[in-house]
């Protein structure tokens, strides 16, 4: 029963009780669902690492999703994935051996390119596949919430599987030259993550501020390009002259091709190469997803 005055509700409760036990009612019923907690700008950066743990699931569909759209209707499907590198590890192959003698050291020519140029390949795809992922899921960034780091770290984890498949040729050159196995072949993940960590952070980087400045993807080829020669990856560092090895020992890859390479065939490492990257890629990706993070709020309104 109720009064006229609506000071009492059904149950013959105050209508302050009532209104009280329903919110009670509401909050715990959505006490166990998701949910975000939006903060003003003047609070600094939110990292929301929980919410990275929360839709861990996503990334996995991501990946997956980014792999059929790019082996959708193609003709030869993932066999590019082992035919670029391969091809091109021939052509220098001949280039280096029959004219310019071939000085890689311990390591067999063709053995030496090819892993170089597989990470180096993992690398590039997933920093250009990286920068372009904002800008090709516009509708995904603007109408769903999700942790938007998850779209350049898709583009990573599709190129951790092309170079999987990549690295089916690099076991049979490694079996053919009779690499001997060593302690070393641990370490191989290791320099994978490095790789992986580096990728990440530069796609990260560069997807953010193609947002913003859509010009950065069509220099980004040739910076890439750039980058691939200041690296050791077709040519070892015994070639490069003493006084301006420092120069090819700060570039973090320089450490991590290296370290592979001494990872998969058993010969000697350079730890003072392998230091570099080992100190740069963890910072690196702090100060990537920093920057992320602290553009994110303008993606919708400028992409």
């Amino acid at each position: 029963m109720s009064s006229k005055t609506g000071e009492t509700t059904e149950a013959g409760l105050p209508a302050a009780r009532a209104a009280a036990a329903r919110t009670a009612r509401t909050d715990a019923s959505l006490a166990g669902l998701p949910h975000a907690v939006l903060r003003a700008e003047e609070a600094g950066v939110q990292f929301n690492l929980r919410d990275l743990w929360a839709y861990r699931e996503l990334l996995y569909f991501l990946v997956w999703r980014d792999i059929k759209v790019r082996y959708k209707q193609t003709l030869m499907g993932v066999a590019w994935v082992i035919l670029q590198p391969l091809l091109t590890m021939l052509v220098f192959a001949v280039v280096f051996t029959r004219f310019v003698g071939g000085a890689a050291g311990e390591i067999p020519y063709p053995l030496f390119a090819y892993a170089g140029l597989l990470l180096w390949t993992f690398f590039s795809v997933s920093v250009t596949s990286g920068t372009h992922s904002l800008i090709s899921n516009t509708s995904l960034v603007t109408k769903v919430y999700f942790p938007r780091a998850f779209i350049p770290a898709a583009a990573v984890g599709a190129g951790l599987v092309d170079f999987s498949i990549g690295a089916v040729p690099l076991v049979a050159l490694a079996v053919y030259y009779r690499v001997h196995v060593t302690w070393g072949l641990l370490l191989l993940p290791v320099f994978l993550l490095l790789a992986t960590m580096l990728a990440a952070s530069f796609g990260m980087m560069a997807s953010a501020l193609t947002v913003r400045f859509r010009d950065l993807r069509h220099a980004l080829p040739f910076l890439l390009q750039l980058w691939m020669f200041a690296s050791p990856v077709l040519y070892p560092l015994g070639l490069v002259p003493p006084r301006w090895r420092w120069a090819f020992a700060a570039n973090p890859l320089t450490g991590v091709l290296e370290g592979f390479r001494a990872a998969l065939t058993g010969t000697p490492f350079d730890w003072r190469l392998v230091a570099v990257p080992a100190a740069v890629a963890p910072v690196l990706v702090c100060v990537a997803y920093y920057v992320f993070r602290r553009l994110e709020d303008t993606f919708a309104d400028v992409i």
